[in-house]
């Protein structure tokens, strides 16, 4: 079916929608992208790109775009361990001993069955198809578009983002938490799934990639970020804003009940 080009909708401004997100959940760290490339020589091509001078997790990773404002480019060859290669499908991490979770069996599960079925919880890129990924804040512009987009924010802000999800096309959002590699509940189910994936960070990321204790992640395809904004500029026209304003737990609730919700 042949499409008039004025019937296609932009894609939505990156750099836009960075300064947006900023603005309406006040983040303490940059909004930032992830897009993986068959080609490494891709990778390498991206302005200012940086690459590791050392093996890092890609919490670290993560953290030099969302914290330091980079744009850097791994491989497989830069990253520590299987584990965090098989959340993005580089390197063919996912082998035998990978699934039966050997390194984690006793470490962060009493028995290597249950190293072995969270290894099978875990929402992962299939190995083959990517040599490189790279990150990078949405405001630099260099990924054009991003695979996904992710910020950091407490759960007070995530809340509103999801609430202006759902301010047009309601949908109930069911997330899963899969324990330690929850990497895989955010970068790796959105690469995946292409739909919003929340996840509450855990110790790799909070030890490695400086996630701070209050925070939250948040992943999803940078048309979601877009209409969350839209979602949110509507509902701070009907005075709803974060930070929340607390009203006061012995207050009289009406008058603020009232100016939301009518006297009805």
């Amino acid at each position: 079916m042949n499409v008039a080009p004025e019937a296609i909708a932009p894609a939505p401004d990156a750099r836009e929608i960075a300064a947006a997100l900023e603005r309406l959940l006040k983040l303490r760290s940059l909004p930032f992208g992830m897009k993986l490339f068959a080609d490494r020589a891709e990778m390498q091509a991206i302005p200012r790109i940086r690459r590791p001078q050392h093996i890092h997790t890609l919490d670290q990773i993560v953290a030099q775009a969302a914290r330091l404002g980079w744009t850097v480019g791994v491989t497989a060859e830069d990253l520590a361990g299987a584990q965090c290669r098989a959340v993005v499908g580089l390197g063919n991490a996912k082998t035998p001993d990978w699934a039966a979770g050997n390194r984690m069996d006793g470490v962060w599960f009493q028995d290597q069955p249950g190293a072995a079925a969270h290894q099978a919880a875990m929402h992962c890129v299939p190995d083959g198809q990517y040599d490189a990924l790279v990150v990078s804040p949405l405001a630099s512009g260099r990924l054009d578009p991003p695979d996904i987009a992710l910020f950091y924010a407490t759960p007070g802000a995530m809340m509103y983002f999801i609430n202006g999800l759902q301010w047009q096309g309601y949908k109930r959002f069911d997330w899963s938490v899969v324990g330690e590699s929850s990497c895989a509940d955010s970068w790796g189910r959105a690469l995946v799934k292409r739909e919003p994936s929340l996840s509450i960070p855990c110790f790799a990321e909070r030890r490695y990639g400086g996630v701070l204790d209050d925070e939250m992640l948040m992943a999803a395809p940078l048309e979601d970020m877009a209409r969350a904004v839209l979602g949110m500029e509507a509902l701070s026209k009907n005075g709803f804003r974060y930070p929340f304003p607390q009203y006061g737990i012995q207050q009289d609730v009406r008058a603020g009940l009232g100016f939301s919700y009518g006297n009805g």
